[in-house]
């Protein structure tokens, strides 16, 4: 391993990110009473251009209105390629009160998106004395994002998370697909006669995870369209859990119950990673270095895995 120690990222549940568009406050108060662990109010794609205003004022007053429990707060602003980004940055940050904990920024394509973020949120921070640093969650959306994904994993202090917007980045990249996550139709292997989906988010998904557990970041899933569909979101939250990322969106209130249920450890696997855990230490007292476990090896990178399931069972149950 580098020299370089890899940072670890934030000590947060992030199992659910539950979306809700400023433009309806009446659901408000259920999603602060919802089991996600992130609430992203939206100022963006869910807003309608006439909308852009109100729903921004609506988000403002929710803020301090509404008891948010021990859950992060966020707010997706509106992309930088609009006129309505800056207004959303300088009233929320010079409007709204402490408890927002996050700024989302939507497509981001290079590190230099998130400086003029960042830029305008340290001099408003500053100018108005608020003592609470806000963070920062981007959505990689283009093909330039993806192309940039570490420069832009690494381009502030308050990058705390990266998700995968998949709808626009399959336009983006010219994906022949209008779904939204999932396996496609078209997208397909044949063995002996017998046609095998495969998954086409898997490398982008790979390439996000990488940047962020380089710098520190958490990896999330992003949205997953057919809300219907309750086995293919699993599947998809399934993957995108064993590729390391940490948790998913909820577009509809059922998906919390169901991004939870994944990206919760099961008391199996906390179980079985705290024993091996415990085989490790009896070969180390040994002076071993390795050991076996159910039939298998296990040694040093597998306390490192191992370290990864319990620590996130004790965050969710502190």
């Amino acid at each position: 391993m580098s020299f370089r120690i890899q940072p670890t990222p934030p000590a947060r549940p992030n199992r659910c990110q539950l979306f809700g568009p400023g433009s309806r406050p009446a659901i408000f108060e259920k999603m602060a009473a919802s089991a996600a662990d992130v609430i992203n109010l939206d100022l963006e794609d869910s807003v309608a251009p006439s909308d852009k205003d109100s729903a921004r004022a609506n988000i403002i007053a929710a803020i301090s209105d509404i008891d948010w429990g021990s859950k992060t707060l966020s707010v997706r602003i509106n992309g930088l390629d609009t006129p309505y980004w800056y207004r959303d940055v300088v009233d929320l940050m010079e409007q709204a009160g402490d408890r927002l904990d996050q700024i989302m920024i939507p497509k981001v394509g290079c590190a230099a998106d998130v400086y003029a973020v960042d830029a305008l949120v340290t001099a408003i921070e500053a100018a108005k004395g608020r003592s609470k640093k806000i963070t920062f969650e981007v959505i990689i959306e283009s093909a330039a994002g993806i192309a940039h994904v570490e420069e832009i994993a690494a381009s502030s202090p308050r990058m705390t998370a990266m998700s995968l917007g998949a709808a626009d980045f399959a336009a983006s990249m010219g994906m022949a697909t209008t779904g939204i996550g999932g396996t496609q139709e078209n997208y397909y292997m044949i063995r002996e006669g017998e046609k095998h989906w495969s998954d086409p988010w898997h490398w982008a998904q790979t390439a996000i995870v990488a940047a962020c557990r380089t710098h520190g970041v958490l990896p999330v899933d992003g949205p997953f369209g057919d809300f219907s569909d309750d086995e293919g979101f699993r599947a998809q939250a399934r993957r995108s859990a064993t590729l390391g990322m940490v948790g998913k969106w909820a577009i509809h209130p059922k998906q919390v119950a169901l991004a939870n249920e994944v990206f919760t450890p099961s008391d199996e696997a906390v179980a079985e990673a705290r024993e091996i855990l415990a085989a490790m230490e009896e070969a180390k007292a040994k002076g071993e270095g390795a050991t076996v476990y159910k039939g298998r090896l296990v040694d040093i990178a597998s306390i490192k895995q191992a370290e990864v399931i319990v620590r996130q069972s004790e965050m969710i149950a502190g």
